[in-house]
């Protein structure tokens, strides 16, 4: 009954996320995307920003650009907010199949500071970004001549001149590319008025690709051969170090373990007044609970919300709904997901402190609710308040908050509410194969690395080094502007990810076990979650050395949003870790006699 309620709620997720983000995507006022000759196709401008801060954008008419009469903001949803999409219709008509020659936008002139503003974009490299009909359109603004080594030396240049290569198939539209006319420049480099014509000219052409292929080529680079062959390097190279530790681990843990069987036995039989050793020696300790017992039942609820998190989010990949340029919709469903299956965390919280003979279940609870969302909150406040300081579109607007806040309140709130309620109501048990003692032993004095952070720094090492070669992938997208599709691939990289640390944290708490120190309950759950530091180590290296991301706003953003990307995974990791020990643990001592 319980399997058939747990698969009818994750159908439910599903299916409402499907709902939600089904229509995330930056829609055209065309809802079939057919259009007759001449009729007009909607063109938006969104943003623009430094090439190399990806979260540093503005509006696209912060640059002093030719503006429309009158500029429309695009009704948007919550996913393209927070993606920090901020839509308004352009100053080109690109009327369907009318090619245009050379036609004038508007004649400007340029005051000093409108040329200073433009200079300065141009130095940090700005691009821009608009849809038309649904379709994506990149370019840069200008252009840095570099004649001089010295910087005082460049030439800065403004691209005056757009041109549209258009491409369709009847009465859709296909492809469109967006490209500079290399001779029509403006020098921008003195402070001083300019006056500018800008311009641009549409061609219209004839494809064969049908309109459901259309969005295929922005998923082809991640997909070509090279690529491909580095992600299977990625894989088998991950699969040999599985294989080799799990192997390993096996071996020797069914030696050593069938040894310390026979030992036992033996002993029962000889002699029942022999001084135990080793792990038996602290059967009356081992399932001691665990010191602050209400944070440890609520880390072991975020985090197994958190996996649950993952694991609709990787369903959805699969299955297609996060195709190229509809990012906004993957923000809508970690949203979404995790305000709908925080009924999880409170359940598994709630439960597990109650069988940890809690008495403070509403502490538990209001602490389950926090310990994630918490610092997640306050990295926002601060990352939210510095967006606003520089204008950009990553600030989000008071309505959008409001709809976040609503959500938490109507949602995740009754949801987590009631999850501790069933938990609290469950009357289920913790399960000892042994009695605990009055009074803990003594732990011996062990040498220094088999402390908690020389045992975290093994632990981590080895899940970290099983998924490295993926990650310059994942940051490159997520922080860059490379496009990853391959989701089969980063799921098996999970799993073996799960995999390594479910039996590195085993083995470690073996080998902490049969030095007769009992306190294995924190120490399996930081070795677990221990990989969520090295990933955060990753971030130092990713920013100083593979990426040319500069400025505070862009820095606060990357090391701030990451901190809580690898808290979700140290929580998330912590729980995988904690329970693969505690089966282990159980199983040890449930083949065992002791008195």
């Amino acid at each position: 009954m319980v399997r058939k309620s747990a698969m009818g709620c994750g159908y439910y997720v599903v299916v409402v996320v499907f709902l939600l983000i089904g229509g995330m995507k930056v829609r055209s006022d065309s809802s079939d995307h057919r259009y007759k000759s001449g009729e007009e196709v909607p063109l938006y401008a969104n943003k623009v920003g430094p090439f190399h801060n990806p979260s540093e954008t503005y509006r696209y008419f912060d640059l002093p650009f030719c503006s429309p009469g009158h500029v429309t903001d695009k009704t948007e949803a919550l996913g393209e907010v927070l993606n920090g999409d901020r839509l308004v219709t352009a100053p080109y008509k690109l009327d369907f199949l009318s090619d245009r020659e050379t036609e004038v936008v508007c004649k400007k002139t340029l005051s000093k500071e409108e040329v200073a503003r433009f200079r300065d974009a141009v130095a940090k490299d700005y691009y821009f970004q608009m849809f038309y009909d649904d379709l994506p359109i990149w370019g840069f603004i200008g252009k840095t001549d570099k004649e001089g080594k010295d910087p005082s030396d460049y030439k800065y240049y403004l691209f005056k001149h757009l041109h549209f290569d258009i491409h369709r198939n009847k009465d859709r539209v296909i492809e469109v590319n967006a490209r500079t006319d290399p001779n029509a420049l403006v020098d921008i480099t003195e402070d001083k008025e300019v006056d500018v014509e800008f311009m641009y000219s549409v061609k219209w052409k004839e494809t064969e690709i049908p309109f459901e292929k259309r969005m295929e080529k922005y998923s082809q680079t991640s997909a070509l051969p090279h690529h491909l062959e580095i992600h299977w390097f990625s894989i088998i190279n991950s699969c040999v170090t599985v294989l080799l530790l799990t192997g390993f681990l096996a071996t020797i843990l069914m030696r050593v373990l069938k040894n310390d069987f026979v030992k036992y036995a033996h002993d029962e039989e000889t002699a029942d007044d022999q001084e135990e050793t080793g792990w038996k020696y602290i059967h009356g300790d081992v399932f001691r609970y665990p010191k602050q017992k209400s944070l440890f039942a609520a880390a072991l609820g975020s985090g197994t919300q958190l996996f649950t998190l993952a694991i609709f989010i990787f369903i959805l990949a699969l299955v297609g709904v996060f195709y190229p340029y509809n990012r906004g919709a993957l923000f809508t469903a970690l949203v979404v997901i995790y305000a709908l299956t925080s009924g999880i965390a409170g359940y598994t919280a709630s439960s597990f402190y109650c069988q940890l003979e809690g008495k403070n279940w509403v502490r538990n609870l209001l602490l389950t609710g926090a310990l994630f969302c918490g610092p997640l909150f306050l990295t926002f406040c601060f990352l939210n308040t510095v967006a606003i300081a520089y204008h950009a579109t990553a600030a989000l607007p008071f309505g959008t908050i409001v709809v976040i806040f609503l959500i938490w309140a109507l949602v995740t709130s009754p949801l987590l509410v009631l999850g501790g309620i069933a938990g609290k109501n469950s009357k289920a048990e913790f399960q000892a194969p042994t009695r605990t003692t009055k009074y803990p032993r003594e732990i011996p004095q062990l040498p220094w690395y088999r402390g908690a952070l020389p045992q975290m720094a093994m632990a981590g090492f080895l899940p970290f080094s099983a998924i490295y070669i993926e990650l310059y992938y994942i940051f490159a997208s997520v922080w860059g502007h490379r496009i990853y599709t391959i989701y089969s691939i980063l799921f098996i990289v999970f799993i073996i990810l799960i995999i390594v640390t479910a039996f590195i944290t085993v083995a470690l708490t073996y080998f902490q076990l049969a030095a007769e120190d009992h306190e294995w309950w924190w120490r399996s759950f930081l070795c677990g979650g221990s990989t969520g530091l090295f990933i955060y180590g990753y971030c130092l290296y990713y920013y100083y050395a593979r990426s040319d991301m500069s400025g505070f706003m862009q820095t606060s953003f990357f090391f701030g949003y990451m901190a809580c990307i690898c808290y979700a995974f140290f929580l998330m990791l912590g729980t995988v870790g904690f329970r693969a020990a505690l089966f282990f643990v159980r199983h040890i001592y449930r083949s065992i006699k002791c008195e």
